[in-house]
């Protein structure tokens, strides 16, 4: 795929001393600037054809519109309209996104995790918590699955989610614990509430450039079950807190509504021993991608448990949702959350523009 934007920044970037682009063994520069932007923060990003979607949290102070269709010239347009990104304090929370944390590509259908709390660490506003499906054929919203005080209680942040079939898991990084909903249905469950594989261990910091990050209280910020990836066939769920480590169980186990919270914890198993992650993607051979916060690195797990470094590049400073698209081209969204002014004493640090990279794997 080409695009106009990218052209134009892939340009700049070859403008960079040599150190700081990493090379093919043909010296050409792997890490490709596909958009950037002065203004707002993007954590996600998915491709859909010709189209490239960006959306980032409120919280960071982004401004702009919360998911955004990149045109030629790498501008955001509100997507899929102004209504959707137009939330603002005292307007109602179930018509538009007050503060979307992932969106995933599903063939020809765009999914949004509205974690609904417009506030990092705030309670989820009335009909705030949801899971948006957009049709991107139509570029309509189609659905919303909404998740009441029930499934998102004060305190939970909805953080992300994959499909098997028509059912979607979630992680809360709030309150500790998987969602499990059933799209035909609409009905959503709670499960490892609580669980060691879902709670952030105060023993293992989140640390970048040396220092740990603090949460806004200024205590070492925790994050709870955040990162998810299922296996290409399906049988498993993977999943840990931010900084690990992380687990699995199999699917066929959640998806069992009548297993009993004791019965179901059993069936966690210890998968492997990642350091903190900022997102995963898996690929269609069961390579797994992760990008490795300390060390400004995109990493591959192989299945057999093999671990390798892909890229290493100082501008990779805490890569979030990574995105493989079908011409095995993986982009990488840079939204340095730890710069950010809530994790800095109310001043941010982050580096302008922040940047939207686009990495090509080896061909399978």
């Amino acid at each position: 795929m080409k695009y106009k934007f990218l052209a134009a920044a892939l340009a700049a970037s070859l403008l960079l001393p040599a150190a700081a682009v990493s090379a093919q063994p043909g010296g050409k520069p792997q890490l490709e600037v596909a958009a950037e932007s002065d203004e707002m923060i993007w954590n996600a990003v998915a491709v859909h054809r010709d189209r490239v979607f960006v959306a980032g949290p409120r919280w960071t102070g982004s401004k702009g519109p919360a998911l955004a269709l990149l045109d030629n010239d790498g501008k955001p347009k509100a997507y899929p309209d102004a209504a959707w990104n137009a939330w603002h304090p005292g307007a109602d929370a179930a018509g538009a996104f007050v503060n979307i944390n992932a969106i995933h590509l599903d063939r020809d259908s765009l999914w949004v995790v509205d974690t609904g709390a417009p506030d990092f660490g705030g309670d989820p506003l009335p009909g705030g918590a949801k899971l948006v499906h957009i049709d991107l054929v139509r570029n309509q919203v189609v659905k919303r699955y909404f998740f009441g005080p029930e499934i998102a209680p004060p305190g939970s942040y909805v953080d992300d989610v994959r499909f098997r079939g028509d059912i979607a898991y979630l992680t809360d990084a709030g309150r500790p614990g998987l969602i499990v909903l059933d799209l035909e249905n609409g009905m959503a469950r709670r499960v490892l509430e609580g669980h060691p594989s879902t709670v952030a261990s105060t023993a293992r910091p989140i640390v970048l450039d040396g220092n740990i990050v603090k949460a806004p209280d200024g205590s070492p910020l925790m994050v709870n079950s955040d990162p998810l990836d299922l296996s290409p066939d399906g049988k498993w769920l993977y999943f840990g807190p931010l900084s690990g480590p992380w687990s699995r169980i199999e699917t066929r186990w959640l998806d069992d509504a009548g297993l009993s919270a004791e019965e179901l914890a059993a069936k966690v198993e210890p998968w492997t021993n990642l350091p903190p992650v900022g997102g995963t993607v898996v690929d269609a051979n069961g390579d797994f991608y992760f990008t490795d916060l300390a060390e400004n690195a995109l990493k591959r797990r192989a299945p057999d448990g093999e671990i390798t470094t892909v890229i290493r590049d100082q501008r990779l400073h805490w890569v979030d949702a990574p995105f493989i698209e079908e011409e095995r081209t993986i982009w990488l969204p840079v939204p340095q959350m730890d710069r950010v002014a809530l994790f800095n004493g109310g001043t941010a640090k982050t580096r302008w523009p922040v940047q939207l990279f686009r990495l090509e794997l080896e061909k399978k």
